[in-house]
């Protein structure tokens, strides 16, 4: 009788530890910068998520979302300069960030090589990034 007990016991703890656990890493009304999402695009939805593998020392274009986005710092860490205000963002690896809707900005990488993955909010006839003054496409698919 007090085996049964025991293993139950141990059972049920192991049931507890089994539970999956969530971490908020992302709910914000406002991007990186502080200024306010104001609206989705108009049409049917359609989510996009991208796994960008940066190396070491590298620079995104000049670009805007014209739609809500979140990134997730997988590895490495990554800059999100502003290009109005020249104002650095750093995102560390286990951080997640709500990017800019209409503002021109790029990311960047230091010394070390990273991975994000990014999740944008759109429509199919939406795209998900426009270049800056006809700039070079912010990712190549």
């Amino acid at each position: 009788m007090l085996g049964t007990a025991s293993m139950t016991i141990a059972l049920s703890a192991m049931a507890e530890d089994a539970k999956p656990q969530s971490e908020k890493l992302v709910e914000s009304n406002t991007d990186i910068t502080g200024a306010p999402y104001t609206s989705y695009p108009q049409g049917r939805p359609q989510l996009t998520v991208l796994r960008v593998k940066f190396p070491a020392y590298a620079t995104l274009p000049w670009h805007m979302h014209a739609v809500p986005n979140a990134a997730y710092v997988v590895s490495g860490h990554m800059l999100i300069e502003d290009r109005a205000t020249g104002k650095k963002y750093r995102i560390d690896a286990g951080q997640a960030f709500p990017d800019s809707v209409g503002v021109v900005h790029r990311g960047l990488t230091e010394n070390e090589p990273a991975e994000v993955i990014v999740t944008y909010a759109g429509t199919k006839e939406t795209p998900l990034s426009i270049p800056f003054e006809g700039g070079e496409p912010e990712f190549s698919e």
